[in-house]
């Protein structure tokens, strides 16, 4: 069988996958914050794992960071505790077995490449529009990790074509990771809120917004409008570099079912030569996707 992980900053999981996919086991735990713990805590769900199906299997696991593929350790971790440590290497020879890990947007992108929205195509972009943006690239159902291992970390270019609104908003809406105009200001779930907040006064969660579509609010119509358009240019840069067969949507905005009526026509105003019918899909496996990608990190023979 194949064993999945995904760490969370507050909470891990673990699912067991048969060969065909079928999943056999899942459990979840709080996640410490403290770095043996954490590698005690995945040892822990690898022993139970184990025990509650009679079988050994290989493990794949999901964080919300990279691997530096020059010093051998963990980079660009919100889960700080991870930084700087040769994490793989740590839990391999703790579970006395070889670890794959990946990050959690690449995850996406395998689970949903082998066997979700994007079943069997060769080149996948799977987008996570959720409190933050990431994305991942997945190849032949494998996770294309870059040579520095960077690859889809689309959320940190910034926002193509941006329009005298955008420039203000990038000069008032600053990035964490220390840059402005980032893509993820702009569309992520949080940045769905902030555009809201500027147009009205109000600070609404992303669900409250899509309540107040359904009772025709100008400025949440307004706001979603602006959304599409925003997520339409930074897709149309990536099909002007990668060309993907499938975009895959996951996180909480990816349940916007207007997106995927919208966004495809909006992108081909800036795609380069005015084409593009490569289907935009909602994420098949939902929040499992993460941890059925980290299984999959050992894929079919």
């Amino acid at each position: 069988m194949r064993i999945g992980i995904d760490l969370g900053g507050t909470k891990t999981e673990i699912i067991a996958l048969s060969d065909d996919g079928d999943e056999l086991f899942r459990y979840r735990q709080a996640t410490p914050r403290d770095y043996h713990q954490t590698i005690e805590l995945i040892a822990s769900l690898v022993a139970l794992t184990e025990k509650e199906t009679g079988q050994t299997g290989t493990v794949g696991m999901g964080i919300p960071g990279s691997i530096s593929p020059y010093t051998g350790v963990v980079k660009n971790a919100n889960s700080t505790w991870l930084n700087g440590k040769p994490f793989d290497k740590d839990l391999s020879l703790r579970l006395n077995r070889e670890v794959r890990l990946a990050n959690d947007a690449n995850c996406l992108a395998v689970s949903e490449a082998v066997d979700g929205a994007a079943a069997g195509a060769q080149t996948v972009f799977a987008v996570i529009i959720g409190t933050g943006c990431g994305a991942g690239v997945a190849l032949g159902g494998r996770a294309h990790i870059g040579g520095n291992g960077t690859a889809g970390e689309w959320g940190h270019n910034p926002l193509p074509w941006m329009d005298e609104d955008e420039l203000r908003y990038r000069a008032e809406v600053p990035c964490y990771c220390g840059k402005q105009g980032c893509i993820e200001t702009f569309i992520s779930g949080t940045g769905f809120g902030t555009d809201y907040q500027r147009l009205s006064g109000r600070a609404l969660k992303g669900n409250e917004i899509m309540h107040l579509m359904e009772e025709q609010d100008s400025l949440a119509e307004l706001a979603l409008c602006r959304y599409e358009l925003r997520l339409a240019k930074s897709l149309a840069h990536v099909v002007n570099i990668l060309d993907p067969d499938v975009i895959v949507l996951g996180g909480g905005m990816s349940n916007v079912e207007r997106l995927y009526k919208t966004v495809p026509a909006l992108v081909k105003n800036w795609v380069f030569g005015g084409e593009f019918e490569t289907p935009v899909r909602k994420a098949l496996h939902g929040d499992s996707s993460g941890v059925r990608g980290a299984a999959w990190l050992w894929p079919q023979p």
